[in-house]
């Protein structure tokens, strides 16, 4: 490797809790990021990845002590003024922040925040910074950026949002770009886009990369020397293809084989359809003019049809915007839709109220974000037991107890968390919770929405091998939501993939996956095997 442009040596960071008390985040750290290169900072959630990278941009909170040395083009940040870092920030250090919607300021268009970061660090004319930001919009991706300009962050994609977290990054050519978790969340064929314009902008200007990931095989792709952190220390480190062909530490062995894998669990080819879905529509009405009538429609599921037998999964595959999710609602009663659904031979559609409350101890649905979905005034047990003291009001306090006790059993958490509350588990203990309540009531029906989207590999990994034994004792069916095909595949028995409210192919997994019939398919899947593979000269 060429000179370090960045050096991290010993770094150690502590947070204070209260009098006496500090949380060790951050233990004696050491590495470095050379010239026109890319460093991968690879580990699961507390680690110290993000808490190392703001170390570094020297934006940790007032409760942190920071020790030890980051030097930068030879400089020791440690020992710079606040007048120095302000100067550094955003001029030859830039950072992308992991989710771009909280990094935007919601009341200003893209085009003002970008310009105000050149305007500060480079000075110049409004227009000089504007013409700038029109051209940073362009390379990056935006389509019709001169108009994009004057939008909203509210009104941009996530992945053109992340492109506007880069065009800012970027804006004044930093030497080291930080990015933490670029691509989390985002559609496969989007994260391809992003990850090959982060590597063509590397190329052009010959800045070095820091990229942080909790996801191994990304990395892999991007990085040419990997460190891999586990609880505030680098358990690991060296070169990519040397660190996936021989680890030589259990953790780093334990990230690598995280892949989802195996395949959905036997089912019987004589299975009833348990829910039936013919000719779905849900069209929104655009209205304009002084009577506000209605102009067109915004189509957003045209015409989906599709079974779903007992101890089924079903796969919904499809980029942001393509319907999935308001297909579901559909199905549960959560939006008005047109056509014909049918769960266990009851119409959803044109059924009143009491019966769709009777329905839905049948149907249940888990959310993509397990911490915000469930509520931190209530302890676990009572989360889980919302339930039944809807549905089932005759229970008495012990009854319900015990049937609290005996899911959070199933779903791998010890009984006693029940006095706990949501802000003292992991994300993937939160998302156990959030799966043993909708299992309480002992549906036949789960809508699974990217219900492990915002986890790490190794949890993904667990929750999928856990969603594959429930459906097996209690012959569940699933409708499973997700951008990840990886996880699509270990899971699901037959695949629907839509785009732009309609399907494009629907069919056995192995089959859709092997032998796909449509060029929006056979995309999809190559972009999804494609991010885990390293490029060439990586």
């Amino acid at each position: 490797m060429s000179a370090p442009l960045l050096a991290v040596e010993n770094l150690d960071v502590r947070f204070r809790i209260d009098a006496g008390r500090t949380t060790h985040a951050v233990r004696n750290i050491a590495f470095e990021v050379p010239q026109g290169e890319t460093i991968g900072l690879v580990g699961e959630s507390g680690s110290g990845k993000s808490v190392s990278a703001l170390s570094i941009m020297d934006l940790l909170p007032a409760t942190a002590t920071r020790t030890g040395a980051i030097r930068f083009d030879g400089e020791d940040l440690c020992a710079a003024s606040p007048a120095r870092m302000r100067a550094l920030r955003g001029n030859e250090i830039s950072m992308i922040f992991q989710e771009p919607m909280s990094s935007l300021n919601p009341l200003h268009n893209i085009g003002r925040q970008i310009a105000e970061i050149i305007l500060h660090h480079r000075g110049g004319t409004a227009a000089a910074a504007r013409g700038e930001t029109l051209k940073l919009l362009r390379r990056v991706g935006i389509a019709d950026a001169e108009n994009r300009m004057t939008s909203l962050p509210h009104e941009l994609s996530g992945g053109q949002r992340q492109r506007v977290i880069i065009a800012m990054a970027l804006a004044n050519r930093p030497k080291l770009l930080i990015a933490d978790e670029p691509t989390t969340a985002l559609d496969v064929t989007v994260q391809k886009q992003i990850l090959d314009l982060l590597r063509d902008l590397q190329a052009e200007s010959g800045m070095s990369v820091l990229l942080i990931s909790h996801d191994l095989s990304m990395i892999r792709k991007m990085a040419s020397h990997i460190c891999v952190m586990r609880d505030g220390e680098i358990v690991e480190q060296g070169a990519r293809d040397t660190l996936f062909a021989a680890p030589s530490h259990p953790y780093t062995k334990k990230l690598i084989a995280a892949e989802p894998d195996g395949r959905a669990p036997p089912r019987d080819p004589a299975a009833a359809p348990l829910v039936k879905a013919d000719d779905v529509k849900v069209w929104f009405p655009v209205r304009g003019g002084l009577l506000r009538r209605t102009r067109s429609y915004i189509k957003a599921v045209d015409g989906i049809s599709f079974a779903l037998p007992r101890g089924e999964t079903l796969g919904l595959v499809g980029e942001s915007g393509s319907g999935k999710t308001t297909l579901a609602r559909a199905v549960l009663g959560l939006q008005t839709a047109r056509g014909h659904i049918a769960i266990d031979g009851q119409p959803v559609i044109g059924a009143d109220r009491a019966t769709r409350r009777a329905m839905r101890a049948h149907m249940q649905i888990v959310f993509q974000d397990p911490f915000g979905a469930l509520s931190p005034r209530l302890s676990v047990g009572e989360i889980v037991a919302e339930g039944l003291r809807v549905h089932h009001p005759e229970l008495d306090h012990n009854e319900t107890a015990a049937r609290v006790r005996g899911i959070l059993g199933d779903v791998e958490l010890d009984p006693d968390v029940a006095t706990r509350y949501p802000h003292e588990f992991s994300g993937g203990q939160r998302q156990r919770i959030a799966i043993a309540r909708a299992l309480i009531l002992n549906p036949d029906f789960l809508v699974l929405d990217e219900p492990t989207s915002a986890l790490d590999r190794s949890i993904q990994a667990q929750i999928i091998a856990l969603l594959r034994r429930l459906q097996t004792a209690r012959n569940l069916s699933y409708l499973f939501i997700s951008h990840d095909l990886k996880l699509v595949r270990a899971l699901a028995h037959r695949i629907l993939i839509m785009s732009g409210g309609r399907c494009v192919e629907i069919g056995d997994t192995e089959e859709i996956f092997t032998k796909p019939t449509e060029p929006y398919t056979r995309a999809l899947i190559e972009a999804a095997w494609d991010n885990s593979e390293p490029l060439q000269g990586a």
